[in-house]
């Protein structure tokens, strides 16, 4: 089986599409705004991605960060499977 299929549909595609615009957003007010005190926006990465990404937010250091993407990812094949699911396209053998 190919495995793909579970990101290459509009409802994966534009959830990767929100996850990306939510990091770049952090990593623009992290770098550029400056703040009299800490920011959150850092916690929108880990809701986004959430439940996943909540597993990997007491590791240390860069291993925290690291739940992002691994949360983007496995919510997205769940967002995925359930398109495919739900629209009822499946994969049909040719000839």
């Amino acid at each position: 089986m190919n495995g793909s299929r579970y990101f290459l549909n509009p409802l994966a595609l534009g959830y990767l599409l929100v996850v990306a615009a939510v990091v770049g957003w952090v990593g623009v007010d992290a770098l550029f705004v400056e703040h009299a005190d800490a920011s959150l926006a850092g916690v929108w990465a880990f809701l986004v991605t959430a439940p996943a990404s909540l597993l990997f937010v007491m590791l240390p250091g860069a291993l925290a960060w690291a739940g992002i993407v691994v949360g983007a990812l496995v919510n997205a094949a769940v967002l995925g499977a359930a398109y495919q699911k739900v629209s009822g396209r499946r994969l049909r053998p040719t000839a």
